[in-house]
């Protein structure tokens, strides 16, 4: 199986649409996709998700699905711990790593940093809702969660993509790939419109784990000379 993550184009969040530079990106992106056997075809309920998968729709030929529970990550943290907006992945270097148990996959959740906002769903809850809906979608295409690994009982040669957000998507990464969630998110960054290929592999016969094949790819775009968005980067980008 192959998952393939692709986060929207550089969006306007203030009225949840994408930039002119967006829609180019999405537009390049459609190109590069046009090609692929895709059999599974999803996308977040968010206008900037939708909107980049508009020209991937157009050149596949087949609607996206819309997934709720694809939408950027909900959950929220106190504001006196986040940087921005209770965005449990904005913490500054100097707080965040003070904590030992964001590094731990079972535990960062239940950090007191971590802990419920009021007015806002908790980051435990979403987290777990997530990690759920992806093993339902998995199960339907005959990956089946046991413990730490799946269990294969379909078709291996399956490709879904998931157009949606990097906070989620570093979620569900976290999940797939046993790893803690803030570390993933602050040591890595997922461009506009970049793609990042999940794919499982059998070293035991039946028994899949999934394996990051390249994240944030965006070779869409240096192909058509479009710049590298720095839309949720703190730092210049590498552009070459």
């Amino acid at each position: 199986m192959k998952l393939i993550f692709i986060r929207h184009g550089e969006p306007d969040y203030s009225s949840d649409t994408l930039t002119e530079k967006g829609r180019r990106e999405a537009a390049f992106l459609g190109e590069r996709v046009k090609d692929w056997k895709v059999d599974g075809f999803y996308v977040s309920c968010l206008g900037r998700a939708r909107q980049t998968a508009e020209p991937l729709e157009k050149v596949l030929g087949r609607k996206a699905i819309v997934l709720d529970w694809l939408q950027e990550f909900r959950g929220k943290v106190d504001s006196k711990y986040s940087v921005k907006n209770g965005l449990p992945w904005d913490f500054a270097p100097s707080f965040w790593t003070g904590y030992p148990e964001l590094f731990d996959k079972d535990r960062w959740y239940e950090s007191k940093v971590m802990g419920p906002c009021a007015g806002a769903p908790s980051v435990k809850d979403v987290y777990l809702e997530t990690c759920r809906e992806l093993d339902n979608l998995l199960k339907k295409w005959g990956y089946e969660r046991e413990k730490g690994y799946y269990r294969v009982t379909g078709n291996r040669d399956v490709t879904l993509v998931l157009v949606c957000h990097m906070g989620i998507t570093f979620i569900m990464l976290s999940y797939l790939l046993g790893m803690a969630f803030p570390t993933l998110i602050h040591g890595c960054f997922l461009p506009p419109t970049s793609v990042t290929a999940v794919c499982s592999e059998e070293v035991e016969a039946g028994i899949a784990h999934f394996r990051c094949q390249g994240m944030g790819d965006v070779r869409h775009l240096h192909k058509n000379g479009e710049p590298i968005s720095d839309c949720g980067y703190f730092t210049e980008v590498f552009q070459q």
